[in-house]
């Protein structure tokens, strides 16, 4: 850590033994959230949201292929996510990073948990089923990659219409129906700094933080949970997070549901 990043690590502590945080929010408080669907026109699907500076686009392909082996008449749900170098000076071009990686499956894990999509409705009559392949791209670290990928996938996959399908063929010229939404899952991650518990971290707070944990729920039930860090959580402090959590939700899935509109 360098001694800019030394010397905002001992600012963003001072501020939150003293009750507040560096952008004056509560601990359980997001910042700005902004959903914006049906940014790229030629994916099927696409989102782009602000958390606060945090950006993060995604997109929907649709693509036609052989069931797998293990999952006969059930179509495929694929996640990846790239953190371009134009987003933070630390990511570089190359083969997936071990954080990209934990990005995609994090944010997978809750999807598919969820049953947020019914992979069995993507059979086709012919054999065939729809691969659905969803790329997060992280446009602007600011902190809480987590938060901001599940939502742009979540919001995404609502806003992806079906390319039609016909004589073995696709015609993406004519999306004549929605992909169906069965279950909207949201994320909502914490952090530890000292003994500080707090909800989306920005980069600052991510830089000093010992722990992190995030849990994917819907309406009534915990979906997925990855921890991250060295540091770790009391069993009831996990509790308490959980709480606030699906309070959360609540929240999250609104940001979601009117984005659909």
């Amino acid at each position: 850590m360098d001694i800019i990043s030394t010397l905002m690590g001992g600012y963003v502590k001072d501020m939150l033994e003293k009750g507040g945080r560096l952008d004056s929010r509560k601990p359980y408080e997001f910042r700005d959230i902004k959903v914006e669907t049906g940014v790229i026109d030629h994916a099927e699907g696409s989102a782009q949201v602000d958390i606060g500076t945090t950006k993060v686009l995604a997109g929907v392909k649709l693509m036609v292929e052989d069931p797998m082996a293990d999952t006969p008449g059930q179509g495929n749900l694929m996640m990846n996510a790239e953190l371009l170098p134009l987003a933070y000076a630390d990511y570089e071009t190359g083969p997936p990073s071990p954080e990209s990686i934990e990005l995609a499956r994090v944010v997978d894990r809750g999807i598919r948990a969820g049953n947020s999509v019914d992979l069995l409705s993507l059979a086709l009559e012919d054999g065939k089923v729809w691969s659905i392949f969803v790329d997060l791209y992280v446009l602007n670290y600011g902190g809480n990659l987590f938060d901001a990928s599940g939502l742009a996938a979540m919001a995404a996959l609502a806003n992806t219409r079906m390319p039609k399908y016909e004589n073995s063929a696709v015609v993406r010229e004519e999306r004549d129906k929605k992909l169906k939404i069965d279950n909207i899952v949201t994320y909502t991650t914490f952090g530890k700094v000292s003994d500080h518990l707090l909800l989306d971290m920005n980069i600052n707070e991510e830089d000093i933080a010992s722990a992190r944990l995030t849990i994917a729920t819907d309406d009534s039930q915990i979906r997925a949970m990855q921890k991250g860090m060295n540091g770790s959580f009391s069993a009831k402090e996990v509790e308490e997070l959980i709480d606030i959590s699906f309070e959360k939700h609540k929240e999250l899935k609104g940001v979601i549901e009117k984005s659909m509109e």
